[in-house]
C-alpha cells in the first residue's frame, strides 16, 4: 500500500480528460533487485467508468497498460480499481531475474520467465543493471509512463551483539536484498561460523525473517566440553567467532560472475570479571630437583614456581609471565609461559634463574589474557628475596 496515493480524490467520470491528461503511476520502491515483487498503483479518476462497480484499465490494446525491461515486455497487463469509485488502480508483478548461481553450489537458482495478464500473474525476466517501465495509454496518443531501476546489493553481514558470554545463544544476521530468490517464501543462506579453537566450525542455515525481507538470521551455541557439530560451535573465552558467507550477486563495478567473502566477528566472554577468573598463587623457590630452598647464592640457579588455579567451569587460555627486579628497581630477568588450563583445576608453572649479583631482589609474577590482550586474569603477585 502507497501511502501518498492516499491523498488523492476520485471521481466517476466516464470519459478522460484527454486535454488534461492526470493519471500518476507510482510503485512500492525507488529501486528493485532481481527477484522482487513490484507492486504498482495508477491514480486515475477519469477511468472510473462505472462508479458502482470495480473497474480495470489496461488489458486491451485500446489503452494498453505495458510493463516491460530492455529485453522482455508484459503487454496489455490489467489493473484493477482497488474499490468501487476510489479511481485508484492497482496490479503486482513478480520479477524473476536471469539464470545465474547465487549460492556458489554449481546450481541455477532462479527460473527466469515472463509472462501473465494481470493484475497479480505476471512474471518478467530482468537482468542485474536494467530498468522496468510501466506504460499507460491514457488516451490516443497521449501515453504516461514511470521508470524504475533494477539493480544489485552488496550484502553485509553482522552479530547480534560485539560479545556473548558462554552460555548465550548467538545469532548472526545477513542483509542480503539479492537472495530474496521467491518473493512469497522463506529464502535460506548457508552461513560458515568458526572459532580460534575450531577454524574449521560448522555451516548454520540462516533463514528469512519474512517472504520478501531479504533479512537473513541463524542461531548458534558456543561449547566449551564438546566438539563442533550441528549448531555447536567448539570456542572458549577469549576465542574470536566468525561468520561469513559469499556473496554472488554484486553490483557494479564487479562482474556478474565475480563473488566476494562477506565476514564479521564476535567474541566470547564471560560474566566473571576478568581479575577474578584465575588465582594467582604465592611464589615459592626450589632447586632444580623441587625442594624448598632457604638461603640463595649468587650465580647459583634457582626455580621460581607459581601455581594458578582455574574455579570457573570453562577452559581458560592464558600467559604466565615472571619479572625479577634488582634493588634499583631495574629488571634482571623475564620470562613467560603461555597455555590453558581445565576448568576447576590448578596448574604449576615454574622458571630458572641465577641471581648474577647479591642483594635484595624483588619477584613478580602476572597472569595475562595473552600478550596481544594483555588483560589480567588475577592480580599480581610478588615476593622479595635475598641473595647471599
Amino acid at each position: 500500500m502507497l501511502f501518498p496515493l492516499m491523498v488523492f480524490s476520485a471521481y466517476g467520470d466516464t470519459i478522460p480528460d484527454y486535454d488534461n491528461p492526470y493519471a500518476p503511476i507510482f510503485t512500492d520502491k525507488t529501486v528493485y533487485t532481481w527477484t522482487d515483487k513490484v507492486k504498482m498503483s495508477i491514480v486515475a479518476p477519469s477511468w472510473n467508468s462505472d462508479k458502482f462497480l470495480i473497474n480495470s484499465i489496461g488489458g486491451n490494446a485500446d489503452h494498453p497498460i505495458n510493463i516491460s525491461t530492455r529485453e522482455h515486455s508484459l503487454d496489455q497487463y490489467r489493473f484493477t480499481e482497488t474499490d468501487v469509485n476510489s479511481g485508484i488502480f492497482n496490479a503486482e508483478i513478480t520479477l524473476t531475474g536471469f539464470s545465474h548461481d547465487a549460492t556458489g553450489d554449481g546450481k541455477i537458482d532462479t527460473t527466469p520467465r515472463t509472462f501473465g495478464s494481470g493484475p497479480t500473474t505476471g512474471f518478467l525476466e530482468v537482468d542485474r543493471d536494467s530498468g522496468i517501465t510501466i506504460s499507460f495509454e491514457f488516451a490516443d496518443g497521449v501515453i504516461l509512463t514511470k521508470s524504475v531501476p533494477v539493480s544489485w546489493n552488496l550484502g553485509t553481514i553482522e552479530f547480534s551483539k560485539d560479545f556473548f558470554f558462554t552460555n548465550d545463544p548467538i545469532m548472526v544476521i545477513v542483509n542480503d536484498l539479492d537472495m530474496n530468490l521467491n518473493p512469497e517464501a522463506l529464502d535460506h543462506i548457508p552461513v560458515q561460523i568458526s572459532s580460534n579453537s575450531d577454524m574449521a566450525g560448522i555451516e548454520v542455515n540462516a533463514i528469512e525473517t519474512s517472504e520478501s525481507s531479504g533479512i537473513f538470521m541463524a542461531t548458534f551455541f558456543p561449547s566449551q566440553t564438546s566438539p563442533s557439530s550441528g549448531n555447536r560451535l567448539y570456542s572458549v573465552i577469549g576465542d574470536n567467532i566468525i561468520a561469513k558467507y559469499n556473496d554472488h550477486t554484486l553490483p557494479k563495478p564487479y562482474s556478474i560472475s565475480d563473488n566476494l567473502l562477506i565476514e564479521t566477528l564476535t567474541q566470547i566472554d564471560s560474566s566473571v570479571l576478568s581479575i577474578d577468573r584465575l588465582e594467582n598463587s604465592s611464589i615459592l623457590l626450589s632447586d632444580s630437583l623441587g625442594n624448598p630452598l632457604q638461603t640463595l647464592s649468587a650465580n647459583n640457579q634457582v626455580q621460581i614456581v607459581g601455581s594458578i588455579t582455574n574455579d570457573q567451569n570453562f577452559i581458560q587460555k592464558f600467559v604466565y609471565v615472571f619479572q625479577v627486579k634488582n634493588s634499583d628497581n631495574s629488571i634482571e630477568s623475564i620470562s613467560w609461559i603461555q597455555g590453558e588450563i581445565s576448568s576447576n583445576k590448578i596448574l604449576n608453572v615454574s622458571q630458572s634463574w641465577s641471581p648474577p649479583n647479591s642483594g635484595e631482589y624483588k619477584i613478580e609474577t602476572f597472569v595475562w589474557k595473552s600478550f596481544n590482550d594483555p588483560i589480567a586474569l588475577s592480580s599480581p603477585n610478588s615476593k622479595l628475596i635475598r641473595v647471599e
